[in-house]
């Protein structure tokens, strides 16, 4: 089982992620949408398409664009349709 846990709480947990470039990204269903805040950053890259961001908002505190995922990713990236990938201080273990 693998968690994805920032500011004592836990955002995602599931025993299905998929590690592309040394990162999890769980499935849409297995993280808290309750801690997602819509974000207006985007970013490109050149093989799994156009990246877009949640920012995290637990017990008050905001990390910004602290998770991403692909809407339409390139078919090299088919795999990681729907799911969501975490960085800038978030735990995942």
């Amino acid at each position: 089982m693998v968690k994805a846990m920032w500011n004592g709480a836990v955002i995602a947990e599931s025993d299905a992620t998929v590690v592309v470039e040394g990162n999890h990204y769980f499935p849409r269903k297995d993280v808290r949408a309750d801690y997602l805040v819509a974000s207006d950053t985007h970013t490109t890259c050149g093989w799994k398409g156009v990246a877009s961001y949640h920012s995290l908002s637990v017990d008050g505190a905001t990390n910004p664009d602290a998770a991403w995922y692909y809407p339409e990713p390139k078919d090299a990236a088919a795999e990681i349709r729907d799911r969501i990938a975490f960085w800038k201080g978030v735990e995942v273990r």
